[in-house]
């Protein structure tokens, strides 16, 4: 078999590349999911535990992830616990960024110039391909939420959505510009208002990854039923 340039032959490169691919699929998992065990990963993406375990090694080994122990809640078994695995920072570098230093400096120079409107202005406008894509997919979804969701997954977002008691919380597993958003907070303002706008709902931002919290969450509450209403609940 012919060898390229480096010496390699050139026959393996698609099982390379192939490995690349799932480390990647790994990473991402973590990312969505987060810290997991071998098993967990295995399971959902539908790999053997040996061969989920031999990607960790190659990620650990770059840096992009770390492992710890997984904590016991309760009686312990016999055995010794699994190990959790996550994201390091420079995992989290992997993913896309937004060219952070060149907006930071933008939006720095927006501001002196033209004053606080203007980086109002431009979060808006930034958002608003977000909601672009909302209105393009809306119709496919039943739920605005989902559609919401949809629409933040094609941003680069990787968003999911979890039903709790009081309604259900959206979450962004990443964010494009983190670090942006950490020097202009009025970029996470704006996003929230348009979360409110599209899901015709009093949204709550309860955690944000340009805050240093692990995910971005927002909880949408469930509509208030008449029948939910102090008044008539009294009345009746």
């Amino acid at each position: 078999m012919k060898k390229d340039q480096t010496g390699k032959i050139g026959a393996q490169t698609p099982m390379v590349e192939s490995d690349a691919s799932t480390r990647a699929r790994v990473a991402r998992s973590i990312l969505q999911h987060g810290p997991s065990t071998a098993s967990e990963l295995a399971q959902r993406l539908h790999l053997t535990p040996a061969a989920v375990r031999r990607h960790l090694s190659v990620l650990i080994g770059v840096g992009h992830l770390s492992s710890r122990q997984q904590r016991v809640y309760g009686t312990r078994g016999r055995g010794r616990p699994a190990m959790v695995f996550e994201l390091t920072d420079a995992g989290r570098a992997e993913f896309p960024h937004a060219y952070d230093a060149l907006a930071i400096d933008a939006l720095t120079f927006l501001r002196e110039a033209i004053g606080e409107q203007g980086v109002e202005r431009f979060a808006e406008d930034f958002v608003a391909a977000v909601e672009k894509r909302f209105h393009e997919v809306r119709g496919e979804y039943d739920n605005p939420v989902d559609a919401l969701v949809k629409a933040l997954n094609d941003a680069g977002y990787v968003a999911s959505v979890h039903p709790v008691a009081t309604g259900k919380q959206l979450c962004q597993h990443h964010c494009p510009v983190a670090l942006v958003a950490a020097e202009f907070p009025e970029l996470c303002e704006a996003e929230t208002r348009v979360f409110a706008q599209l899901l015709d709902s009093h949204v709550q931002r309860l955690a944000t990854i340009a805050h240093g919290d692990g995910v971005c969450t927002t909880h949408v509450p469930r509509p208030v039923k008449p029948s939910d209403h102090p008044n008539r609940k009294a009345a009746s």
